[in-house]
Formats: structure tokens, sequence, C-alpha cells
């Protein structure tokens, strides 16, 4: 157990000395780069912006590395799941959850190993709601995504140009469809042209229903031919391409559903049991055989999960 706890200790000083050391040059750096006589001029800082100030530093540095491997940043994250917040803000959360799930379980267990498993999955708990605002958006905004695509060729039947049609789709749809096309007639009443502000915006929401329908726009552009038919014929195959998806979606469910029961079960169940009565099932983790029995059951769970995810998965 005295290994444990070294363990547990060692990792919780790295986590801070980490952070700090990351944050503090570039919350000095942001200040440096501003001239005395400015600094002295300007208002005094709100307290908000003080305590974002770090945590910004961290959101930043996050986003060079994620842009550097070619994924999303934090910020372009939290557009997908149409979160109004600050990069700073949503680290400070992330932050604000790792120290609460630590020091419930300290309280409870004391200094052990479970208070740097508790902080790690408090930690991942806000990306998680952040990966389920985007999983949801994207399935509203592509069931919709048909009749967008009516709307936009009959607006060009009766006359208007793309961007006429586009603003008029802003205007006459939804949420999410015209929070996006919203920001398209935005970009281009700011001089960005009309196909690489709807490159923008497949960006923005990942769709790949909309990335075919952005890249015919681009085609169009590039080569001519008539753009409503060629909308109209996207549009047909998408309604076709959800319907399915839906009646599998409908054939799946219960088997998806007894999945998730039986993946999360035994974890809530330990989890419960381990926090009501911690001395019942401390040997799971003090013992040998309770550990191997702990890594064989993860094991078989995981293995169950991908499977049932295979089955029930199909791609239209």
């Amino acid at each position: 157990m005295n290994g444990v706890f070294l363990l547990s200790l060692m990792a919780a000083a790295g986590v801070v000395v980490a952070a700090v050391a990351v944050a503090l040059p570039a919350a000095r750096a942001a200040d440096d780069g501003v001239p005395r006589w400015e600094q002295l001029a300007s208002p005094r800082t709100s307290l908000r912006s003080r305590l974002n100030q770090p945590f910004q530093a961290l959101a930043e540095r996050s986003n060079r590395q994620h842009r550097l491997n070619g994924g999303l940043t934090l910020a372009e994250q939290l557009a997908r799941a149409d979160l109004k917040f600050r990069t700073s803000e949503f680290v400070m959360i992330q932050v604000g959850f790792l120290a609460a799930g630590a020091l419930f379980s300290f309280w409870r267990f004391g200094f052990s190993a479970q208070v740097v498993v508790a902080g790690v999955i408090a930690y991942l708990l806000p990306m998680r709601y952040v990966k389920w605002r985007q999983r949801r958006r994207l399935k509203a905004f592509n069931t919709r995504l048909p009749d967008t695509l009516s709307l936009l060729a009959n607006a060009m039947k009766a006359g208007l140009s793309l961007p006429q049609a586009i603003e008029s789709v802003a205007s006459n749809t939804s949420k999410p469809i015209s929070d996006e096309f919203a920001r398209v007639v935005r970009e281009t009443r700011l001089g960005t042209p009309t196909p690489a502000a709807l490159t923008n915006m497949v960006r923005r929401v990942g769709s790949e229903d909309l990335d075919l329908i952005v890249t015919a726009i681009t085609i169009q552009s590039n080569v001519g031919g008539n753009l409503a038919r060629i909308l109209d014929s996207i549009s047909h195959t998408i309604r076709q391409r959800v319907q399915i998806k839906s009646q599998i979606g409908a054939m799946t469910a219960q088997m998806r559903a007894s999945g998730w029961i039986i993946t999360l079960l035994p974890l809530i169940v330990a989890g419960i049991l381990t926090v009501i009565t911690p001395t019942y099932f401390r040997p799971m983790f003090d013992q040998p055989l309770g550990r191997l029995m702990l890594g064989v059951a993860g094991i078989s769970i995981f293995i169950g999960n991908v499977l049932i995810r295979k089955i029930t998965s199909f791609r239209v």
C-alpha cells in the first residue's frame, strides 16, 4: 500500500507542477507583448480576465498541439457542440471537475490510488458532454438537411442567386441549420467567397452529407451547370440515406441498449460498492487475485462492447 501511496503522491505532484509550468510562462509572455505605457493607460482587467489568463495559456497550448496533428482545436470542438464558452473557461471547468473529483475521493477514501483515478475520470467528463452535444447537434442537422436542400433549390429555381438563396434558407429554417447558414451569410458580407464560407461551415459542422453538397457547389462554380437540379438530386439521395439510417436505428435499438446496460452495469455497481462500503470492496484493489479479476473483467467488458458496436454499426 505504501508503493501505491507514493505513486499517487508523485502523480498528483506531477500534474500540479506541469500545469504551473505550462501556464505561467505564457501568461507572462502575454503581458510582455504590451508596451508599459499601454498597460498603465488601459483600464484595470476584470476578475474574470485574470482568472482566465493561465487557463487561456493551457488552451492555446492544446490548440497548437491539435492543429499540428491535423485535429480539431478546442474552439472548434465547442463550436460543433454549440457551447458559448471561451476555451479558457472550458479548461477552467475541466480543472474544476478534476479538483472536485480528487477532493471527494480524498474525503471518502483518504490519500490512495482512487484519488488519481477519480480526478482523471472527473477531468474527462466535460469533454464527454461536449462529444454528446456534438452528436446530438449533428443528428439534428443531418435530419433537416434534405428539406433545407429542397428549399435552397426552389429558391434558385425562383431566380435567386446562390448567396441570396443561402440568405433565404438562413431566414426560413430552424436551428441548427439557420445558425450555420446565417454565419455563412455574415462571412460572405465581410468579403469571404461563398465556396470558402461553405467550406468553413463543413469544418464547423462535421457532416459528410454537407461536405458532399459543398463539393458539388464548388465544382459547379468552376465548370458551370444547373445547380438547382444538382441540389434536387443530392437532396433525394440524402433523404433516402436518412430513412435507411432511421430504419436501421429502430431495428438495432434493443441490441444497442442491451450493450450499454451490459457494459455500464458492472461499473456502476462497483462504483456504488466502493463509495458506500470501501472495506467490503477494498480486497479487489489490495489483493493480487482481486486486481487480476478486475483486469480480466475490464478486458472482457471492453471486448464485449466493441463486438456489440461492430454488430450494430452500419455505414450507409
